[in-house]
């Protein structure tokens, strides 16, 4: 197939296309970055260099590829994280979200494509009441933290817009990634890694936040099932065991050769790193993997964050 890729170059693009050329697929590739143009060609895929924000640039590209499938890996998340800021960390991403969708979605139907596969999220967005863990079906959270509501709103509207009538549309809620390129890798200057061996990440409260995980590989693969042949509609992307702060956290600090985490009581957490992450370390709910293993027939090698983690990052 003719498969065009929003966002190759980041952390789940780079694995995604290699799987793809190597399944026999003619993949176009795009990049915010020219420097970034022998990367893609060494992946396998043909560079298309271009800002998703651009309409007619996004119409220019997706007519040249003529794409029987666009997959949208598409963020823009760099930097180290600042928990009471994170609308503004995520400003850019919920524009790619909203109106780079919207562009992509314009420019595949005028081509003709067939299916669209978007990135999504399965960590916080679910609503934090009954069980820890959560299906596809179950409601997203309708009163987040005033910090959270733009990035959910993105969500929402990329989800609507991917369910559109005239195309295939499917959604993959990813866990969060770890492994390499991600912010939580072996990688000594790694986002995430830093302030855990630093002991600025504590465990807040009660730390019974649940959290899904998923190695960036196992999130290419499930890409790649879903891309062949996936049913439209909304997967799960994580592994096999949904975990609170306050099992995983301690484990990834012994992976990353750091003491243990501090703990400290939710109020003052909320008072140095805001509401957000006072909720994710306490109230978020994880994601179930059922239906894409059901239905995708996809395993992830790593089947639970306890292996990866022990043999990914130490």
């Amino acid at each position: 197939m003719k498969i065009f890729v929003a966002g190759a170059t980041g952390a789940l693009g780079t694995q995604l296309v290699p799987q793809l050329v190597s399944n026999g697929h003619e993949v176009v590739g795009t990049t915010r970055t020219p420097s970034k143009r022998e990367l893609l060609r060494s992946l396998g895929a043909r560079p298309a260099v271009v800002d998703l924000l651009d309409p007619e640039a996004v119409a220019k590209v997706v007519a040249e590829a003529e794409p029987e499938v666009i997959v949208h890996q598409a963020t823009a998340l760099s930097g180290a994280l600042d928990m009471r800021h994170i609308d503004r960390f995520f400003a850019v991403t919920n524009r790619l979200r909203t109106e780079g969708t919207d562009h992509l979605l314009a420019a595949g139907r005028a081509v003709g494509a067939r299916r669209f596969v978007a990135q999504s999220f399965a960590g916080w967005p679910f609503a934090r009441t009954g069980g820890p863990v959560k299906t596809e079906t179950d409601p997203l959270d309708p009163d987040p933290p005033e910090a959270l509501r733009s990035t959910l709103h993105a969500i929402r509207h990329l989800v609507a817009r991917v369910g559109a009538e005239w195309v295939e549309g499917i959604v993959l809620r990813y866990g969060g990634f770890y492994g390499p390129g991600t912010s939580l890798s072996s990688d000594p200057i790694a986002e995430m890694g830093e302030p855990i061996r630093k002991r600025k990440f504590p465990v807040i409260g009660s730390g019974g936040g649940v959290w899904s995980f998923v190695h960036i590989v196992d999130a290419a693969t499930a890409t790649v099932a879903a891309i062949e042949d996936g049913r439209p509609g909304i997967y799960n992307v994580v592994d096999d065991e949904p975990a609170p702060v306050r099992d995983w956290l301690p484990a990834l600090a012994t992976a990353l050769n750091a003491k243990p985490p501090r703990r400290v009581p939710r109020w003052l957490g909320r008072l140095a790193a805001g509401e957000a992450a006072a909720v994710m370390m306490t109230e978020i709910r994880g994601a179930s993997n059922a239906k894409a293993k059901r239905e995708l027939g996809w395993q992830p090698r790593y089947r639970s964050w306890r292996r990866g983690f022990a043999e990914e990052l130490g």
